[in-house]
């Protein structure tokens, strides 16, 4: 007979791995982030118990079946079996045994650990979940192995009525888990948590803030830099190829430029660049995706693999787009944005500009209290003039004969220096924003503040609002005032104007280094990226779209 919760239409007849019973025990948050939500990340430790499993992973060796009367000895790695009563499945390492008898062994990458059974509840009823399905297919099983391969020791793991009732009892909390539209609460504090490959996703130390845990520290475990960059190929009629573990760019006075697959993130191409076939299987089969735009910028589309499986996060969140508390989020996505353009405006003015600060406190007060997405949508328009009306009082060189003079935002086309830097940066902005809504299973196109139009990335743009002054703003900023840029790097066509190939290199340069740079988080206190707080706030929104938190953080600085 199957477990009760096998009846229920989300989890179905899908079998349990004995894998994912182990970590359940571990944590039942982990388990629902790789098991419900196919949530995975590689980390050192993972790829490393990779490699000390290739030998076990590899099919070898004959098992017979239990209806088979032999008394000869088997011993065979990598056995994949199921039992349909118990409602499990397990790749079992390796299997050893005679005639019908049969243990388990289960290879674990770490050392023995210094406890009274020599072994680890998880590993223990990993192992035992192998022996209940064995036992189901007719074989003797009343023992299993650990073996730890940190510290080569084998543990013996009998499988005795009590750990036999335990495992069940997990299976069936497991299976019940599942059933749940809601992830189970991180844990407080845990020392698992700094080195679980997984932490950048689960966020338990931030989820744990937000919910207001006193005794949480936020600890450092928030990687500072990606080891994975960007690539931006813009070279009229350039190549980009695969060869073995690496991306090979050709370009058309035959010059080569590689990189190393593992540290790409994405890959971006202007214009006329091709890409083959073998490229993009790779790409899209690693996780990477590949972003297109035009020649002058404009980001149009994007290639990558198999959406992300989380279909209950795309469920929330079309269902909290037509939903009236809507309006909730949006006032945090515009109040994050007037924020952070006054805190802008007032670090780098140099005029006195008390009254307009003034009235960007006002304008970000009244955009909490706005009743209607209409009236939020006039009161981010005064902002936006406010803040762009003094956008030239932050300029500390100007070149008047080319008008590196800002008045007031214009777009499509852009009929000045300033306005074409920003829609440019803007454009790398949104295709950065739709890489990691995708990464974390949004769909894109759904907002809840710009209204879903063809082809439009609302909830891209809505999550980019509070970023656009920290990021876009601050990178053209940097390039005028600094020199990165000149009247020469522009050139202007039935009164538009646009930047010039060899400029965008520089301003690709200067955006990419905005990303790297290491801030301090005003919420959780540790030292990140921009490049990662992005990330972040795509999966704090998640968390607050499924109920785990209260409230989406907007992400603003001091």
């Amino acid at each position: 007979m199957l477990p009760k919760s096998q009846d229920n239409t989300k989890f179905g007849n899908k079998l349990l791995p004995a894998r994912m019973l182990n970590e359940f025990v571990y944590c039942p948050r982990l388990f629902y982030l790789e098991f419900v939500d196919s949530e995975f990340e590689e980390s050192a430790d993972t790829i490393d118990g990779s490699f000390k499993h290739e030998k076990v992973d590899n099919a070898t060796g004959e098992m017979p079946s239990s209806n088979e009367v032999q008394n000869e000895l088997f011993h065979a790695r990598s056995v994949t079996v199921s039992g349909e009563k118990c409602g499990l499945i397990a790749n079992i390492d390796l299997v050893e045994g005679e005639g019908k008898k049969a243990t388990p062994v289960e290879y674990k990458r770490g050392n023995k650990p210094d406890i009274s059974n020599g072994a680890w509840l998880a590993d223990c009823v990993q192992v035992c979940a192998q022996g209940v399905i064995l036992r189901e297919n007719g074989y003797e099983c009343n023992s299993g192995i650990i073996y730890y391969a940190g510290s080569k020791t084998r543990v013996d793991v009998k499988f005795d009525d009590a750990l036999v009732q335990r495992t069940l009892d997990f299976a069936k909390k497991a299976r019940d888990t599942a059933e749940q539209s809601k992830i189970p609460p991180p844990l407080i504090d845990s020392p698992k948590c700094p080195r679980c490959s997984l932490v950048g996703i689960c966020l338990p130390d931030e989820i744990n803030t937000l919910l207001g845990h006193p005794e949480e520290k936020n600890r450092q475990i928030v990687p500072r830099l990606d080891n994975a960059l960007p690539v931006y190929v813009q070279e009229h009629g350039a190549v980009v190829t695969k060869r073995n573990e690496e991306l090979v760019i050709k370009c058309v006075d035959g010059s080569l430029t590689r990189t190393r697959l593992l540290s790409v993130s994405q890959l971006s191409i202007f214009g006329n660049v091709q890409i083959t076939t073998p490229a993009i299987h790779e790409l899209c089969d690693r996780g990477i995706p590949i972003c297109y735009f035009s020649y002058g910028g404009w980001f149009y589309a994007i290639t990558h693999g198999m959406s992300h499986k989380n279909v209950e996060l795309r469920r929330k969140q079309f269902e909290f787009a037509s939903k009236p508390d809507v309006i909730r989020l949006a006032k945090n996505f515009v109040n994050g944005k007037i924020r952070n353009c006054r805190t802008l405006l007032r670090r780098n003015s140099e005029s006195e500009i008390d009254v307009a600060l003034r009235e960007l406190d006002k304008a970000a007060e009244q955009s909490l209290n706005a009743t209607s997405l209409d009236e939020l949508l006039g009161i981010e328009g005064n902002a936006a003039r406010i803040y762009f009306m003094h956008f030239n009082d932050m300029l500390k060189k100007r070149n008047y004969d080319f008008n590196f003079y800002f008045s007031a935002r214009n777009r499509r086309p852009p009929r000045d220096p300033v306005n074409a830097l920003l829609s440019y940066v803007y454009a790398l902005m949104v295709k950065d924003f739709t890489v990691a809504l995708l990464a974390v299973g949004f769909n894109p196109y759904m907002g809840f503040y710009h209204a879903p139009r063809y082809s439009k990335p609302a909830l891209a743009l809505d999550l980019m609002e509070e970023f656009r002054p920290l990021i876009a703003d601050s990178v053209v900023l940097t390039m005028i005032n600094n020199d990165e840029i000149s009247a020469e790097d522009f050139v202007r066509r039935a009164g538009a104007v646009s930047v010039i190939p060899r400029a965008r290199k520089r301003i690709l340069r200067t955006y990419e280094r905005r990303l790297d740079t290491a801030i301090t988080h005003p919420i959780f206190g540790y030292t990140i990226s921009y490049r990662r707080v992005i990330e972040v706030q795509a999966r704090l929104l998640a968390r607050y779209l499924r109920g785990e938190i209260t409230e989406y953080p907007a992400f603003c600085t001091r």
